[in-house]
């Protein structure tokens, strides 16, 4: 490459970093910020490089759709019995420490996986996998909540969630490359190099903040308007709240706290978050939502080398475009719908969301039937986009509508519940498929089927939360009251 490129290059590489520092509201809040992206990336990048090396584990290990879901599926349901212990230990330990610690079992765990010798073997090292999975739900929802404040979290979520995109993407073409020249371990060895790297970054980077929010970080004021992004004026920091005044809502008076929530025990905690309507609406929703993201993501590289007929090098064009819409859909998601509650919308956090669902059903089926790559193309961006879209504001919304001494262990029990679904995803994925295809492991038609049938739940998502928007601006105004005395 010439000099004049490269100087294009680093310009354009220099311009780029200002502008998510400015978007992000200054360097101290990019640092938070990609910290935890990189957490969520790493775990989603294993998760991708499964599905990127199907067809070699297939040819490998002589492994069946089912089996091959049950790869992923192990994980997430050893994730989603630690998890409960981790919201408990989230609520009365220091984050950071327990995070890089999960990260250092991961690593071990991905590098038994590299060296995996069967079947049976692979199967039983990722069972270890669901550290990160497990750590990451309550330590990062409740680390965000205590950094960044409630009117631009749906937005701060988008950035952070990016990561869950971007490592997935690693995962489908770096991994799957790697597999593809080398091997399939060596898709598996990177991804340990990567969580040792990680752990050094945790350590050093990511200060511990105080609980309650007296560690939030405002945009830099250094920063020019322009730089700052949308929604990250210091005055519209608190707008969910603030868009409650004057509109009469008032808490619900059984459900106020008026006890320390740090004494209760996790049942006792578990027993009121799932009193609260809206968490309950919102547990569901993301519950189905990544029970779809984990078959799509599982069986996704497998069905466009079935039904378009491209190669495996060949689908690495089209899985990076996608992603790149997945990528939009996740940054604009929080973004509009925080927007939206600056201008009065109170509920936009859950009508957002329920749109989103809606949106990517529909583009999801002509996408599905139709055997032309460039005919598909489009709908699947915008299908990706919008699934994708849906994420920031959901997650944002369970920290309005719970107490924040209650964060780890309620994010715990939706993670659970999370873990479970995408446990439960990609073996249904697989059977369903091998049920189904007519031309067994072969043939697109079973997955084909399988993903127009798992649709449906997509859809009945978006009625659920327009149903929840309701109950969310009470539910709001109950966990504020409940912040308010005597939290020790």
């Amino acid at each position: 490459m010439s000099a004049k490129p490269r100087g294009l290059v680093r310009a354009a590489v220099d311009w780029a970093v200002r502008w998510v520092i400015g978007a992000v509201g200054g360097p101290a809040r990019f640092q938070i910020i990609a910290v935890l992206a990189c957490v969520l990336a790493l775990d989603a990048a294993d998760k991708g490089t499964v599905g990127a090396v199907a067809v070699e584990l297939k040819e490998s290990l002589g492994i069946t759709n089912t089996e091959l879901g049950s790869l992923t599926a192990v994980s997430s349901a050893s994730a989603a019995l630690a998890v409960i212990p981790v919201g408990v230990l989230t609520d009365r330990v220091r984050r950071v420490r327990l995070l890089a610690a999960s990260v250092v079992l991961w690593v071990l765990a991905m590098l038994a996986s590299g060296l995996a010798d069967s079947y049976q073997w692979l199967l039983l090292s990722r069972l270890a996998l669901g550290a990160v999975s497990a750590t990451a739900g309550p330590t990062l929802s409740s680390l965000i909540g205590d950094f960044f404040p409630p009117g631009e979290r749906a937005r701060v979520y988008g950035f952070i969630l990016s990561g869950e995109m971007l490592g997935v993407g690693l995962g489908l073409l770096v991994g799957g490359n790697l597999a593809h020249l080398l091997s399939w371990r060596a898709a598996f060895h990177l991804l340990a190099l990567l969580g040792i790297l990680l752990v050094i970054v945790i350590v050093r980077k990511l200060p511990e903040p105080a609980r309650g929010g007296q560690s939030q970080l405002r945009p830099a004021e250094h920063l020019p308007a322009a730089e700052r992004g949308a929604g990250t004026s210091p005055s519209r920091s608190d707008a969910v709240h603030f868009a409650l005044r004057g509109r009469g809502v008032e808490p619900d008076p059984v459900l106020i706290l008026r006890r320390d929530p740090t004494r209760m025990s996790m049942w006792e905690a578990a027993l009121y978050v799932l009193r609260i309507r809206t968490n309950v609406v919102l547990i569901i929703a993301s519950a189905v939502g990544y029970f779809f993201f984990a078959g799509l993501r599982s069986f996704g590289v497998l069905f466009v080398n079935r039904q378009y007929g491209l190669t495996m090098a060949a689908v690495t064009g089209p899985a990076l475009l996608v992603g790149f819409g997945a990528l939009a859909g996740v940054l604009s998601g929080g973004r509009i719908a925080d927007h939206l509650i600056r201008r009065g919308r109170l509920s936009a956090r859950m009508i957002v969301p329920a749109v989103a669902y809606l949106t990517t059903a529909v583009f999801f089926v002509p996408a599905l039937l139709t055997t032309s790559t460039v005919t598909a193309l489009p709908f699947f961006l915008v299908a990706a986009g919008c699934l994708a879209a849906a994420n920031p504001p959901l997650d944002a919304a369970r920290l309005d509508v719970v107490h924040f001494r209650l964060w780890g262990r309620a994010e715990s029990i939706r993670t659970f519940l999370r873990m479970g679904a995408e446990a439960v995803a990609p073996v249904t994925f697989g059977f369903l498929a091998d049920v189904l295809g007519s031309g067994g492991a072969k043939s697109a038609r079973g997955l084909q089927i399988t993903f127009l049938i798992m649709l449906a739940p997509l859809v009945a998502n978006a009625i659920i939360l327009l149903h929840g928007r309701h109950s969310y601006p009470r539910d709001v105004a109950t966990a504020a009251a409940s912040g308010k005395p005597r939290v020790r």
